[in-house]
């Protein structure tokens, strides 16, 4: 029997999240130079969330081969 894709490794089921949290859109904001500490931390405008792409083992193996 086979387990299920819930179920798998925890480091599996790590993803780039579509939502933050108020004060990671702060922090954005911040980053950016759009945010103020005199604003209020309602109504914030909307932030654009970068997700990661993972990079291909071959990348990996060229660029150790570049540092050697």
């Amino acid at each position: 029997m086979s387990i299920h894709r819930s179920l798998v490794a925890k480091g599996a089921l790590v993803r780039s999240r579509n939502v933050l949290k108020r004060y990671e859109r702060i922090q954005q904001l911040r980053r950016v130079g759009r945010w103020s500490d005199d604003e209020s931390p309602y109504g914030l405008p909307k932030v654009r969330v970068l997700r990661l792409k993972k990079r291909g083992k071959e990348k990996k193996k060229k660029a150790e081969e570049e540092k050697a």
